[in-house]
């Protein structure tokens, strides 16, 4: 693999993410101890260091056991968790976005790491209820303590990770380097804002979900089962034909739907960087094979026009020829402007 700097830092991570939610049988499904360092150890030999986690997956056994499959080389591996969603039930301070949730969760992720350092720290996702000072200097707190080297943002609203990242510049405190939203070509919807942000700030962008929950595989349209039920979105009419429209390019290629699906997001931006999962090390295997794919340009652009989303206001309003014509004293200036 190779190897990207996560956003405005200086850290070099492997262009494929490993997600590690599958770690665990906890939640009735996921892969057992045995399978799980087998899925870690092919990534390891790929060349992959970047590993993705969080307190809540299997109820802390991902965690886990990723710091006893690291333990033998901590320093070589960048390892990503995160803290928001609750540890136990109960008690509000063990879940949300707070100084003392934050304190208590990387404590405990941690301690279940084996480790004296989180490399990259996730907010897991808004709780709308924290200030935002109080979060950006919580986590700085815990960047001066060496705890945790640098930070990052899930599932978030652009205009909130804005306000924090400028805050923080303003303060001289530590910033979001990295973005973690869904996005894939059947969820397009980061495109009107959160992607745009995160350029705009220099911020790596993690996506998950990269294959729609494996609808982009193609498998419910074989009609095998899986965990999604019939009445999700990533099975409706226009995921089925987003999902053959992938087939058929996959085919067309020589390379896997999974490859093609994984490969597109890479193709959004030099600081994409999906995140892949497995229960078996076969799936694995697959996905790392989309670092080699090479689109020609009538399919990508062929995918981008089928899957493509409405940006809505403001966005489309001011693409109007007429809107541009006011606003930049013409068509013609506008386009020079452009170039």
């Amino acid at each position: 693999m190779n190897y990207k700097l996560l956003g405005r830092s200086g850290l070099r991570v492997s262009e494929l993410c490993l997600g590690t939610m599958g770690f665990g049988k906890e939640w009735n499904w996921g892969a057992d101890y045995d399978t799980s360092k087998q899925i870690f150890e092919l990534y390891a030999n790929a060349g992959g260091n970047f590993l993705d986690t969080a307190n809540r997956y299997t109820e802390g056994t991902s965690e886990k056991w990723l710091g006893e499959f690291i333990a033998s080389n901590r320093d070589h591996f960048v390892v990503a968790t995160k803290y928001s969603l609750r540890d136990g039930t109960g008690d509000p301070n063990f879940a949300g976005n707070s100084r003392k949730n934050m304190m208590r969760s990387v404590e405990g992720s941690l301690k279940r790491l084996g480790t004296d350092f989180i490399d990259l720290f996730w907010v897991h996702a808004w709780d709308g209820l924290t200030p935002v000072d109080e979060v950006m200097r919580g986590l700085d707190d815990l960047v001066s303590q060496g705890k945790v080297h640098y930070i990052g943002i899930s599932d978030t609203p652009a205009w909130i990770v804005s306000q924090a990242n400028t805050l923080a510049e303003l303060r001289g405190w530590a910033r979001f380097v990295a973005l973690q939203v869904e996005y894939s070509l059947l969820q397009r919807t980061p495109e009107r804002d959160l992607l745009p942000m995160a350029n705009a700030f220099g911020m790596a962008v993690t996506p998950w979900a990269p294959l729609a929950g494996g609808a982009l595989t193609g498998k419910y349209l074989r009609g095998e089962k899986g965990r999604l039920p019939e009445a999700s979105a990533r099975r409706a009419e226009y995921a089925n034909r987003v999902a053959q429209a992938v087939v058929d390019a996959a085919e067309d290629l020589g390379v896997s739907p999974a490859q093609l699906a994984i490969r597109w997001t890479m193709e959004q931006g030099k600081m994409v960087i999906p995140i892949v999962g497995a229960t078996k090390p076969a799936q694995l295997e697959d996905c790392l094979g989309a670092v080699n794919v090479e689109f020609t340009e009538e399919i990508l652009a062929s995918l981008n026009e089928l899957s493509q989303i409405e940006l809505g206001f403001p966005h489309d309003f001011l693409r109007q020829p007429g809107v541009i014509d006011v606003l930049y004293g013409g068509a013609e200036t506008y386009e020079k402007i452009q170039r």
